[in-house]
């Protein structure tokens, strides 16, 4: 007799957890620090829910609380697809599996992890916050594991359907929107529990109208329902989640089959593409300088367009230094000094300039004789930099001025803003020389292990001497403020702040360059650790 295949794919998924963390003790302590992180912050959560039980309106927020979770598993995949290696079904395509039982046994060893308890725990925390009575507990176990089978079914749904996507080698730069989402999906949160402390829970009430009855809400929505004896209501609420999961396992089972019995054409049309398109030039060179300094530029601008990990660093910076001013600005407790942030998160890119290259920094370094040639490399770097960065910088000061209309700040700010650029290239040039580490290109680690330390010292130490360079002009500002005729003069501060950082550019290029060149084979082995 042929062993289940549930069976066989659970225990697979249980040996793989058990020989991932066999493989070393950092994975190990890793693993236990997270998964005890996790196991209390649901912890927390689930007594904050039992807490909430009585209250006017703890059901609209479980409600948003079940689709926001729902909304995080079907998103997950996208920007997580290594993340659980029994995602990709295509590892199963030699076997000979029907694909209905594979369903089945996906299915039961998608609910062995970290994730699906978390779930459990807030679903669990959700039917205690709103049942009335023994019936309602009844549908709430039915109700709590009909959403954790349909979140989890639209995980692997999305998964199956993009998988020859997210297992391209093109495809994996979808996971740089992560940090976008991450970056948005916070402020957003940030927003709205702004706004619920300030006019109270009663504004979740329309959302959660609308959202009892979309799966898997519904089914947790079913609760509540049979607590107010509406038993009919809480049947199609129940019935709206279980016709979700049948048409969820039923596109996932279609997807299965075309997996598991078409040839992977994700390559060939692109193969085909290139080929008739042709390596042509982006004329990208001619609108850079001539020499080394050109070159340098258009190698950077290439690395921060094509390279996934240095890539992943500038969205999340663009979306940050965007996000944090205007979302400040647009809840009217801003200030037009916010907009400085944004030339704060580019000027971060400035540091562990070598470490983007990795071991590709050896042919790098070959063309590095003396300290004029690394003054060169490092002014290229530099001005690639701020050919995205000043009217990044500009433009956000800009719109942050135009919300709160404060439009006799702007020069003031701007100018700011650009003495704080300078500083964090000129500290970021000599802390890349100084305190190189490596960025694996592998995974979502941005620090080799055994370099973190390298890492804080050359982020925060550079941050903090960017300050420090920064304080006159801080300093002119506060005074132009308080004095009595200081408002007009404050314009000043935009032709100053501009002519001090770049000077403070220029002195801190001239000061790292000899170190960048007397380093070299340091610089080299650090960065090549990855």
């Amino acid at each position: 007799m042929s062993p289940d295949v549930t069976a066989v794919v659970v225990r697979l998924k249980l040996s793989l957890l058990r020989n991932g963390l066999r493989q070393s003790g950092g994975r190990r302590a890793a693993y236990v620090a997270s998964a005890a992180a996790v196991l209390l912050f649901a912890a927390l959560q689930l007594l904050g829910l039992i807490m909430l039980r009585g209250t006017e309106h703890a059901d609209p927020l479980v409600v948003l609380l079940v689709a926001v979770l729902a909304l995080g598993w079907a998103v997950m995949p996208l920007f997580f697809p290594s993340g659980d290696e029994t995602l990709d079904p295509t590892r199963l395509v030699m076997l000979p599996l029907r694909p209905r039982p594979l369903v089945r046994a996906l299915l039961a060893a998608s609910l062995i992890g970290m994730g699906p308890l978390f779930t459990l725990c807030l679903f669990a925390g959700s039917v205690i916050a709103v049942a009335r009575g023994a019936l309602a507990y009844v549908v709430g176990v039915v109700g709590v594991v009909l959403a954790l089978l349909v979140c989890v079914a639209l995980a692997r749904t999305v998964a199956a359907a993009n998988i020859r996507l997210l297992t391209s080698r093109k495809g994996r730069d979808l996971a740089v929107l992560s940090g976008l989402f991450v970056a948005v999906g916070a402020q957003v949160v940030n927003f709205g529990a702004q706004r619920l402390g300030s006019s109270g829970l009663a504004q979740l009430d329309p959302a959660a109208d609308v959202l009892r009855w979309v799966p898997p809400a519904s089914a947790i929505g079913a609760v509540r329902s049979v607590s107010e004896r509406s038993y009919a209501t809480a049947l199609l609420q129940l019935a709206l989640s279980a016709a979700a999961l049948v048409v969820l396992i039923a596109v996932w089972s279609r997807h299965l089959t075309r997996l598991m019995t078409s040839p992977d054409g994700s390559t060939l049309q692109a193969a085909t593409e290139t080929s008739v398109r042709g390596r042509t030039s982006t004329g990208l060179s001619r609108l850079l300088p001539a020499g080394r300094t050109g070159t340098v530029m258009e190698r950077s601008l290439r690395y921060i367009w094509r390279d996934p990990k240095t890539k992943a660093a500038w969205v999340t910076s663009l979306a940050i230094g965007l996000i944090v001013p205007l979302f400040n600005a647009l809840q009217g407790t801003g200030s037009i000094y916010f907009a400085c942030f944004a030339a704060g998160m580019l000027g971060i890119m400035m540091y562990n300039q070598f470490g983007q290259d990795t071991s590709a920094f050896w042919m790098v370094a070959m063309t590095i004789s003396s300290p004029r040639d690394a003054y060169v490399e490092l002014r290229g770097r530099a001005l690639a930099l701020l050919l995205i960065t000043l009217p990044y910088a500009t433009l956000v000061t800009v719109l942050t001025t135009a919300l709160l209309g404060d439009w006799p700040g702007l020069p003031e700010v701007l100018g700011l803003s650009f003495a704080l650029l300078g500083a964090m290239l000129a500290t970021g040039a000599w802390t890349s020389a100084r305190f190189p580490y490596s960025i694996p290109q592998e995974g979502y680690k941005n620090v080799a292990p055994g370099q973190t330390g390298l890492a804080w010292i050359s982020i925060f130490g550079g941050m903090i001497a960017s300050a420090l360079l920064c304080a006159p002009v801080i300093a002119v500002t506060i005074w132009l403020n308080v004095s009595e005729n200081g408002d007009a003069w404050t314009w000043l501060l935009l032709p100053g702040g501009a002519a001090y950082g770049a000077a403070i550019t220029l002195l801190g290029l001239r000061l790292a360059a000899p170190r960048t060149a007397a380093r070299l084979p340091e610089i080299l082995t650090a960065v090549s650790k990855g």
